[in-house]
């Protein structure tokens, strides 16, 4: 994408976006020059892990792609904790990624990889874009919490990740550092793990289930995102509970929903059978051999 063809900067989201990375290396710099202390460490580490989760089985694999039910109070700790990934709304954040999986590698995909890496990544979010009509997503708007959110999205934000950590930190004399370290610095690691499914995830890895959009399946980015880096597999069989098709790929979410069935805490979980994911795969391997035999002859 050119200069002259991309939208205006929104300054809004810039502004945000250049402050919490400033605050990320004070962050740093606290640590190591004014105070240490391993109770704030341990919070930003947790608030990393159920915020993945929040954004990996609630935006995405509850809201975006209803892949299984779950109780109105995981619901509402989804919308709390995915507020604190500072990733827009859950309706928001549902409605793009619906039109991704509608028009990915179109003109209309939000993240479109074929606009570039840094596209992809960040430059999406950095731009203006045209409000979304939310009429892909009126399922989501039947939710009275998530509408809440949706229209009181920056004090869900404020209040998630920045207000309850500093007040957490009151408990053990860091609250500064605990607001650093969990507001800001793990927030910006929390935006690129979440962002490399958009860039990394369409362009390194296989395709072992589709060859009709450049989604890869990568264990790089499934590591850095509770298992969401089976992304061919997912745009595939989008409505799948699982990145990770396999029992021993590394899909925590996968092992999370699975376990919470177990307990009766999620029900519904949808699954693709093993039949039609071997279709899928054994259709690749035709469409492969048919590529190189028309190399072969050309």
């Amino acid at each position: 994408m050119t200069n002259e063809t991309r939208p205006p900067i929104h300054k809004l989201n810039a502004w945000f976006f250049g402050i919490i990375h400033v605050l990320a290396i004070a962050a740093v710099f606290y640590m190591v020059m004014v105070k240490f202390s391993w109770a704030s460490l341990w919070l930003g580490i947790a608030y990393f892990v159920v915020c993945t989760f929040a954004i990996s089985a609630g935006y995405h694999r509850l809201f975006s792609h209803p892949s299984y039910k779950t109780f109105q109070i995981f619901r509402v700790w989804y919308l709390f904790f995915g507020a604190a990934t500072a990733q827009n709304s859950a309706l928001k954040w549902s409605a793009d990624h619906r039109v991704h999986h509608s028009q990915v590698d179109k003109e209309l995909d939000p993240y479109n990889i074929q606009k570039g890496f840094v596209w992809a990544h960040v430059g999406w979010i950095l731009h203006e874009a045209d409000e979304p009509t939310y009429e892909n997503v009126p399922d989501l708007q039947k939710d009275r919490w998530l509408m809440h959110q949706h229209r009181n999205y920056v004090w869900w934000v404020a209040a998630s990740n920045f207000i309850l950590p500093f007040c957490l930190g009151l408990l053990w004399g860091d609250p500064w550092g605990a607001f650093l370290i969990t507001g800001c610095l793990r927030l910006v690691i929390e935006w690129h793990s979440t962002f490399s499914i958009n860039s990394v995830a369409h362009l390194l890895g296989t395709r072992p289930y589709s060859l009709a959009n450049s989604a890869r399946d990568s264990l790089f980015t499934a590591l850095l995102t509770m298992g969401e880096g089976y992304h061919n597999f997912h745009h595939r069989f989008a409505n799948d509970y699982r990145n990770g098709v396999r029992w021993f790929h590394y899909d925590p979410t996968k092992w999370l929903l699975w376990t919470s069935s177990k307990l009766r805490l999620t029900w519904d979980l949808k699954k693709t059978s093993r039949n039609a994911v071997m279709a899928a795969k054994a259709k690749v391997i035709e469409e492969l051999r048919a590529q190189k035999l028309a190399a072969a002859i050309g």
